[in-house]
C-alpha cells in the first residue's frame, strides 16, 4: 500500500528537499515509477497539479492504476510490476 499524503502536504506548493534513485524495487518505486511516466514527481505533484483526494489504484496490488497527464490524456496501467530491473535507477524519489 501507498503511503497516504496528509491533507497539509496535497494543499500547500510545497517542494522536495532532496532526491535520489532508486537501487531496489519495491511498491512505492513501482508507483513513482508510473507517476514519472505520467510527467510527474510523485503523488504529491500529482494531487496538487490535478487537484484530486485519491489516486486510483488496484485493490490487490495497491499500484497506481491510471493517471491524467498535464495534456489530460490517460495513462493506464496493468496490475503486474511495470518497472523493469534496467529501469529502477531512473525512478527518483523526493524528499520533503
Amino acid at each position: 500500500k501507498m503511503p497516504k499524503v496528509s491533507e497539509v502536504t496535497t494543499k500547500a506548493d510545497i517542494k522536495p528537499k532532496s532526491m535520489h534513485r532508486a537501487k531496489i524495487w519495491s511498491d512505492v518505486v513501482e508507483n513513482l515509477y508510473r507517476f514519472q511516466q505520467a510527467g510527474y514527481r510523485d503523488e504529491v505533484e500529482y494531487k496538487q497539479v490535478k487537484q484530486v483526494d485519491q489516486v486510483e489504484c488496484w485493490p490487490e496490488t495497491g499500484f497506481v492504476k491510471k493517471l491524467q497527464r498535464r495534456d489530460n490524456t490517460f495513462y493506464y496501467y496493468n496490475r503486474q510490476r511495470e518497472c523493469e530491473d534496467k529501469d529502477v535507477r531512473k525512478v527518483k524519489i523526493y524528499v520533503y
